[in-house]
């Protein structure tokens, strides 16, 4: 039977929230607790449950990406990932490694922008298979908005059938760290919470 890994990125595979840091990494740290500051009333709403996280999310990516060209946001990524491959947990990596090489199809699925997470798996899992957030791209720039659905909660699973829609062709082994995955892992035949915490 076919065999499919599907691992979240953020806190799963990484030992921090990839967006606070690439933003932090992209626009410097004045700007980062400048705009965190004015979107403060936002964050707390999302935290009571009376804005959605996603529009949170998209309000904060629009507000320092927005206008960026492709080439530009694209190169930044790389760089970041280039930088920041000790964000990586090694246990993590090398599991992923050993289902590539007992013959899984490795799927890292993620709400954060694919575009920074694709980079930090070219050299470690170079046929690995990234399912994020897409952003949109109009006149070769950045509008701030997202393409896709933000990759969170049962849109996991959403994403994960429409690249395999046959479930039951396959054994489905997944990893996540948080309630952003609790969907992902009740769908799997093997589900991992919170692993590679050495």
């Amino acid at each position: 039977m076919r065999k499919i890994c599907a691992c979240d990125f953020d806190g799963t595979l990484t030992t921090r929230d990839t967006l606070l840091v690439f933003i932090r990494y992209t626009q410097g740290m004045r700007a980062f607790v400048i705009g965190f500051l004015r979107h403060a009333h936002l964050l707390v709403l999302m935290k009571l449950g009376l804005y959605p996280n996603w529009k949170v999310k998209q309000r904060i990516f629009s507000y320092y990406f927005k206008g960026m060209t492709i080439d530009v946001f694209d190169a930044l990524c790389r760089r970041f990932a280039a930088k920041n491959h000790q964000l990586l947990r090694p246990e993590g990596i090398k599991t992923l490694q050993q289902a590539q090489a007992d013959g899984a199809e490795v799927v890292i699925i993620s709400a954060s922008i694919d575009n920074w997470v694709r980079p930090f798996f070219t050299v470690h899992l170079p046929h690995v298979k990234i399912v994020g957030t897409q952003v949109e791209v109009s006149n070769r720039r950045l509008t701030g908005r997202f393409l896709t659905p933000n990759c969170y909660g049962k849109e996991k699973v959403n994403r994960l059938l429409a690249l395999y829609p046959d479930r039951h062709e396959y054994q489905l082994t997944a990893y996540g760290d948080s309630r952003g995955d609790k969907e992902l892992l009740a769908f799997a035949d093997e589900a991992h919470y919170q692993p590679f915490r050495l």
